[in-house]
């Protein structure tokens, strides 16, 4: 899921560095910490992340170096090849009001966005609603942070298991096997069953995911 809120100047060629934006703004606007100051339990199967993209696509994700610059020195903010970018607020920053610099001119711009994942647990095996009780919690999530805008926010309704190679997904249920195949792209896209979240059987993946994104589709 990919939801795009905001554009903060930067992008393009290697350049001197430059302030880019407040740590805390960026961590304010995108509500993260409520999102971490929620009980584990109602956050234990997913994870927020934002999503950084060069308006221009001519420029990766992997282009762009992110740096925190606070009182104790600097830290660097890891951005994944597709762009995603983990952030655990820091309080301490915070306070301070610590900036982000980067090494990209102002001539072009980046989009941020935030998504939500499902937590995988460990290994190739786990119960159905260890994974698929993933959409209501986000949905939870976000239905209580966002307040009334709630009402404007996309509903999840799937889980999306990526996967390198062709893979298979069996859930071993009362009435029977279900499997499923991953599509050309890799994906296999799960719904949640209620009947299968009461039952919760489990789940067998011939190889493990490399994503589980959380999906309005």
């Amino acid at each position: 899921m990919l939801l795009p809120l905001l554009y903060l100047g930067s992008a393009a060629a290697l350049a001197e560095e430059r302030e880019w934006a407040s740590y805390a703004k960026l961590v304010d606007s995108f509500k993260l910490n409520k999102f971490y100051a929620a009980p584990l339990s109602e956050r234990d199967k997913v994870n927020l992340y934002l999503t950084v993209t060069p308006k221009n696509k001519a420029i990766k994700p992997s282009e762009l170096a992110l740096t925190v610059v606070h009182a104790a020195g600097r830290q660097a903010l890891p951005i994944t090849a597709d762009g995603k970018l983990y952030i655990v607020p820091n309080r301490g920053w915070i306070k301070e009001d610590a900036k982000i610099w980067t090494n990209m001119p102002k001539s072009e711009k980046v989009s941020v966005g935030f998504g939500m994942e499902a937590l995988l647990p460990e290994g190739l095996q786990w119960q159905y609603a260890r994974l698929m009780g993933s959409v209501g919690q986000g949905n939870d999530l976000i239905k209580s942070q966002a307040g009334v805008y709630s009402l404007f926010m996309p509903t999840l309704k799937s889980v999306s298991l990526k996967f390198a190679r062709p893979a298979q997904v069996r859930i071993q249920c009362r009435h029977g096997v279900k499997l499923y195949s991953s599509d050309a792209d890799g994906y296999v896209r799960l719904t949640p069953d209620q009947a299968l979240l009461q039952e919760n059987p489990a789940m067998l993946v011939s190889e493990r995911p490399v994503e589980a994104e959380l999906d309005t589709k």
